[in-house]
Formats: C-alpha cells, structure tokens, sequence
C-alpha cells in the first residue's frame, strides 16, 4: 500500500532534478533505465527481490547505497529516541502514581490538565516555542545540530555538548508519550486500588508505599506495557518532525528530504525499518507482559 500510495504522488525523482540543457529525449531515457516506466507491480516486485537479497537500492540523485545512507544516520535518531524514550517512561510513571494516589486534589487536577496539552500540542508549535525561549531568548541552549563545530569533543565536553543539543528535541518527542503513560498509568492504578487483594494488603497493615509499589503498581503495569511496546514507532515516527525543526541529522531528517525529493528507494527502506519497529515493539510487550504478570504465561 506505501509503494503504490507513494507513486501516486505527482512527479518522479528526475523531475526534482531537472536541467534546462536536458532534452526530454534523454530524460525519458534516464527514466527508461530507472524503471520509472515499467507498470507500478513489476516495479514494486523488483524492489522486493532486491530486499530478499539485502539490497535496499541507490538513491537515484547521487547514487549512494540506501542501507549505508540510513546507518550513517541510525545513531543519531537512536540517541534523540532513546533519550526520549527513558525521558517518557521515567516522568510519565511516577507522575501517573503521584496522580492516582492524589485523586481528585489539587495535584491530580494539575497533572490531568499537563496531560491534555501535552497530548494536543503540535511538536512543531512546541520545537519552535522552545527554540525561541531557551535559544533565542535566554541562550542557555543551541538552536539546531547534534553538535557545536569546532568545540572540544573529548570526554567530559563532548558530553555536555551533546547534553545542550539533545536536551530540547527529546522533550519535544517525549511530550506526548509522557502524558500518554502518566494517563494510561493513573487510570490503571485507579483500577487496581479498588481490587480486594489491595484492601487485605491494607488490612495487614502494610505500609501505603508497599500496597502501592510492590501491589499495587506492577498489577498496574499491563496497559502501561502496551504503550511501551507502541511507542517504539511512534516516536520514531515523529522524529521527522523533530528533526527537521532542530536540524537533527538523523532518519527522521532524512526521511523528510526524501519525500521531497521522491528519493522512492530511501522512502521505502524508511517504511521498511518502521515497520520492524512496530513488530519489535509489539514482541517486547508480549515478552513484558509475561515478566510482570506470572498469570499470563504460557
């Protein structure tokens, strides 16, 4: 469906890169040996041939390998995503506990309004409002790139530098996810509160810390596990966004510019890697589900 969707969109990779000296004879021919003519299914069925065989294509303008091309960027969307991974999953948590254990006060009023904008905001509304308060306004961080050029990029420096870069895309892509978790986990932890196994903890005498953290919480945990195994994709999905404001030289970057130059072949190695993603993140639920909650195992 990606592939014929993909070439439905008006225009090919050649007409990207036109020049008036080309005779539309010779663009035809370029095109010819392409295989921009050949019907859209033989298209598609050399394409999966070439992947069977571990080849992902040439990008058509330069004509660079696209496998090399995504894992000369692969570090950089894993050091964005991962830090916003943890970033989620460690804010989100925690504050979905403090949330369901202050219902209905102040602070659970506070969190579940955080939570709705946190959900509705636009990434690009929230990358370029940051960028003009704590770049442009106050200077505490740099305004796009991974790192400084020509800064000391050894040991500890370099660390910091990447710290100051990273620091304001991954609370972009984490946002929604933090606020996605701390909902899923207060909602969850309601739930679970009001179960019997809970009172008798509480009749026993146990501490409210013990009742919620080592009953209460990893009980809690299933639909949480669920949005952990989804938001693998997701966040890799919306690295596109981000990177393209912050300049992120990462896939999700990539991926932009090949949209808008019809790079087809790097278009589909991007769909391809994603949608690995989606399996990973779901096996890993599974796998989850059955470590936190002994019920459930085969």
């Amino acid at each position: 469906m990606t592939f014929s969707i993909m070439q439905l969109a008006p225009g090919n990779p050649m007409q990207t890169m036109i020049n008036p000296k080309i005779s539309a004879e010779e663009m035809q021919r370029a095109q010819e040996k392409l295989g921009f003519n050949d019907p859209l299914y033989i298209q598609y069925f050399k394409w999966m041939k070439e992947v069977a065989q571990g080849n992902l294509g040439y990008t058509v303008k330069t004509g660079q390998p696209v496998g090399k091309l995504i894992l000369e960027r692969l570090p950089a969307t894993l050091l964005l995503t991962g830090t916003a991974f943890l970033m989620a999953f460690s804010i989100g948590v925690p504050l979905g506990v403090y949330s369901a254990t202050h219902r209905y006060r102040l602070p659970d009023y506070v969190l579940t309004v955080f939570s709705f904008i946190g959900i509705s905001i636009p990434s690009f509304f929230f990358g370029l409002g940051m960028i003009f308060v704590f770049a442009l306004k106050f200077g505490w961080l740099p305004t796009s790139g991974m790192i400084t050029i020509g800064a000391d990029h050894t040991g500890y420096a370099l660390f910091l530098d990447y710290l100051k870069h990273v620091i304001m895309p991954a609370t972009v892509l984490a946002l929604p996810t933090i606020a996605v978790v701390m909902r899923f986990t207060r909602s969850s932890l309601l739930e679970v509160l009001n179960q019997d196994f809970i009172r008798t903890a509480d009749a026993k005498g146990l501490s409210q810390q013990k009742v919620y953290l080592k009953h209460a919480l990893r009980n809690a945990l299933i639909p949480v596990i669920t949005v952990f195994g989804l938001s693998i994709p997701f966040l890799f999905g919306g690295a596109y966004i981000t990177e393209h404001i912050f300049n992120w030289p990462g896939m999700g970057s990539l991926g932009i510019q090949s949209i808008v130059a019809r790079e087809y072949p790097v278009i589909m190695a991007l769909n391809l890697f994603t949608s690995m993603l989606v399996m990973f993140g779901n096996l890993l639920a599974d796998v989850m589900y059955a470590w936190t909650d002994p019920r459930i195992r085969y």
